[in-house]
């Protein structure tokens, strides 16, 4: 293979993964909201006077986690489209945001809440994970 060929592979890669890791982020975040309008209200009046309040303190944390990977995903589709270069982004304020909100999991057993939500958290708390490993990976690029 030539090197050109190489350099084109290499370009794609990453781009691929990426693609695949937005649309993983798209997609429960797509759920996360569909839950919400369709169940939360319903689900969060069902719960014991005890567990509500960490109900709602979940459904924020799940949205900070959704909100702040969709921010960095969006900023990483730019950057691999050449709408921002590399250089535009070195600044911290580009990195993952709002890491020790999204990477606690709650004071709450999850059992106690309802198993919809616990699956969302579950998921949301793995790919935050990720892209947060992602984003110390491109910014040691950047360094």
């Amino acid at each position: 293979m030539t090197s050109i060929g190489s350099s084109s592979l290499a370009k794609k890669a990453p781009t691929a993964f990426f693609g695949r890791t937005f649309d993983e982020a798209l997609a429960l975040t797509r759920e996360a909201r569909d839950y919400l309008r369709d169940y939360g209200e319903e689900e969060s009046r069902e719960l014991a006077i005890d567990v509500a309040p960490h109900f709602s303190v979940e459904m924020m944390r799940l949205t900070s986690r959704l909100t702040n990977m969709m921010a960095w995903l969006l900023v990483q589709r730019a950057v691999h489209q050449g709408e921002l270069s590399r250089e535009e982004v070195r600044d911290d304020s580009w990195r993952l945001g709002g890491s020790e909100i999204c990477l606690d999991e709650g004071a709450l057993d999850p059992a106690q809440l309802p198993p919809y939500l616990s699956d969302l958290l579950r998921r949301s708390h793995r790919l935050y994970q990720r892209i947060a490993r992602l984003d110390n990976m491109v910014a040691g690029e950047t360094d």
